[in-house]
């Protein structure tokens, strides 16, 4: 049975913190968005530009004064470039295809993909306590749905398989680009992957903007009403990415794609204080349920260390254990081989000095007998 000490811990802490910090900044560009959508500016990928540009020119800057190797191929980076636009592209155009609802709803389609992709490319295990968070998270987002749907605050949509098909297919994306980002951050550098993703990201969008958002650019008028929300978005999508690898290599991308599901609970709090509307009663529910299960999924991290460092140590004093006795091995063969070789080498110099003595009395006698010649 687990004790507070070992559920508390500072791992746990820190992982729940920065992920509500995550999904904080992601309300933020969803109102962001909501504003420019009201002033009927619609250019997603021109909002996602400049975040790729600010990562180019921030982590681009430290990579350059670092002087360093690459420590994974550059054309990866161009891969995972091409998968964050187009993910942020897609999700966003859905909201012009279906309901709300709709696209909270398959949103959640990134979770189960996350953890299956982790489980096939990363080796990652999940234990009965990890797979019953991620369902009262998902169960938590699921009264939100019913929330809107009893409020009476579901509509449509121009073409709601269409839109549907965008999320599922956004959704999927995003838990590639995160999984990919796991495992850049955990074996390559996180500046590494930060420059290189806005180099190709900014890259990538500039082209799409070309062939698709020119003409929505041209006509968009720029007021300070207009740009503030929009240079919002990116400073908070700029923030965003800053600290996603952060969480990705401290919890992985399971814990990431959990905590951003309260993003929409933070969007309800900031409705009812900020904007003084009213909402369901679900919503509340809804939040502590998928804070409850945030807490059950990211708690217990110190006793899987503890097991952890205890199998390395029992490894640690089998591999001491083996040693000794090799050593031990080792120090008798070379005693024996000493002896022996000892032994081989003193019988020669017995011979060697008896045949020198056998010399020396031949040439005695040979002069004795050469003085009884003379």
């Amino acid at each position: 049975m687990m004790s507070v000490k070992q559920f508390w811990t500072k791992k746990t802490l820190v992982g729940l913190g920065l992920g509500q910090f995550l999904s904080l900044l992601i309300t933020s560009t969803g109102f962001s968005s909501s504003e420019l959508a009201k002033k009927g500016i619609n250019a997603p990928t021109s909002q996602s530009f400049l975040n790729y540009v600010l990562l180019t020119v921030v982590y681009g800057s430290v990579m350059l004064y670092r002087r360093q190797a690459l420590k994974a191929k550059w054309y990866y980076y161009v891969v995972l470039g091409l998968v964050d636009v187009e993910a942020n592209y897609l999700v966003v155009k859905a909201y012009q295809y279906t309901s709300i609802t709709s696209v909270m709803l398959l949103d959640c389609w990134s979770i189960p993909s996350v953890m299956l992709l982790t489980f096939l490319f990363l080796k990652t295990k999940y234990r009965f306590r990890k797979i019953a968070g991620v369902i009262v998270c998902v169960a938590g987002l699921v009264m939100v749905v019913f929330s809107d749907v009893h409020a009476g605050d579901r509509s449509g949509g121009s073409n709601p398989r269409k839109g549907d098909l965008f999320v599922i297919a956004g959704a999927t994306l995003y838990a590639i680009s995160n999984v990919s980002e796991e495992f850049l951050v955990k074996n390559a550098d996180r500046v590494e992957l930060m420059s290189f993703l806005g180099l190709f990201g900014a890259i990538i969008s500039s082209i799409q903007i070309s062939i698709i958002e020119r003409n929505e650019l041209k006509s968009i008028r720029w007021t300070a009403g207009a740009a503030f929300p929009f240079f919002g978005f990116s400073l908070a999508m700029f923030l965003f990415y800053s600290f996603v690898p952060v969480l990705l290599k401290m919890s992985g991308s399971t814990m990431l794609n959990l905590s951003l599901l309260t993003s929409d609970m933070w969007a309800v709090l900031i409705r009812i204080f900020a904007y003084h509307e009213k909402v369901d009663w679900m919503y509340f529910l809804a939040f502590v349920a998928v804070a409850v299960g945030l807490i059950i999924y990211s708690g217990g991290d110190k006793e899987e260390d503890q097991r952890r460092t205890g199998v390395a140590d029992e490894d640690a004093d089998t591999s001491k254990h083996f040693d000794q006795e090799a050593g031990f091995d080792n120090l008798n063969r070379g005693t024996m081989a000493g002896s022996s070789k000892t032994g081989e080498t003193s019988t020669p110099d017995c011979t060697t000095s008896t045949g020198a003595r056998e010399i020396i009395s031949n040439k005695n006698v040979g002069k004795d007998t050469r003085g009884k010649k003379s």
